[in-house]
């Protein structure tokens, strides 16, 4: 069976939303470390549209020693998009066919690695609310960043969820891992 699992780049003030345009300083080699053994357990990514266009635009040119780019150039990427058509540029990139919900429980029962949703605001959100996400890892980097979308809104369903790790780094990036409470 495959675990489900997300992880988004947070500020002190809640926004998830480009991330890039507040956090880089925040990285530390614990925050690499982390980051590098999430990675190593994942087969594919889903993408939201919007996070497909921007990292599709960036990451296939990305320098070949980036560990990043390692990693997410050749992984398997679906792309939950309801106007995106066509095949996709990007290598090993598809669109998903059908139902994000029903997809992500089929393939949940398959074997292979981890399926990752990196960014990808509206993803995170329709699958914690299914009760299809594992694992919620929130990396909350010491920085209000003012502006910018956040994970949840008011009127969202209440969730319950279970701290299943944390760690500080160097830094003061808490790395928080959730998970449903069941």
């Amino acid at each position: 069976m495959r675990t489900v699992t997300a992880h988004l780049f947070h500020s002190v003030d809640g926004v998830v939303e480009s991330p890039n345009l507040w956090q880089f300083d925040q990285f530390d080699d614990e925050l690499g470390q982390a980051m590098g053994a999430a990675i190593a357990k994942v087969g594919t990514v889903l993408l939201g549209r919007v996070s497909y266009q921007e990292w599709a635009s960036y990451w296939p040119n990305a320098a070949d020693d980036d560990p990043f780019a390692a990693f997410i150039n050749p992984v398997e990427k679906l792309v939950v998009s309801r106007t995106l058509t066509g095949d996709l540029e990007w290598q090993n990139a598809r669109l998903l066919e059908g139902d994000l919900l029903t997809t992500i429980a089929a393939m949940r029962n398959d074997d292979g690695g981890d399926i990752a949703v990196n960014g990808s605001i509206s993803v995170v959100r329709q699958l914690l609310f299914a009760g299809l996400l594992d694992a919620l890892t929130l990396t909350t980097h010491p920085v209000v960043a003012g502006s910018g979308r956040r994970l949840f809104e008011p009127g969202d369903p209440q969730t319950r969820l279970t701290l299943l790790d944390s760690s500080t780094t160097s830094k003061g990036n808490t790395i928080a891992v959730y998970g449903p409470r069941r």
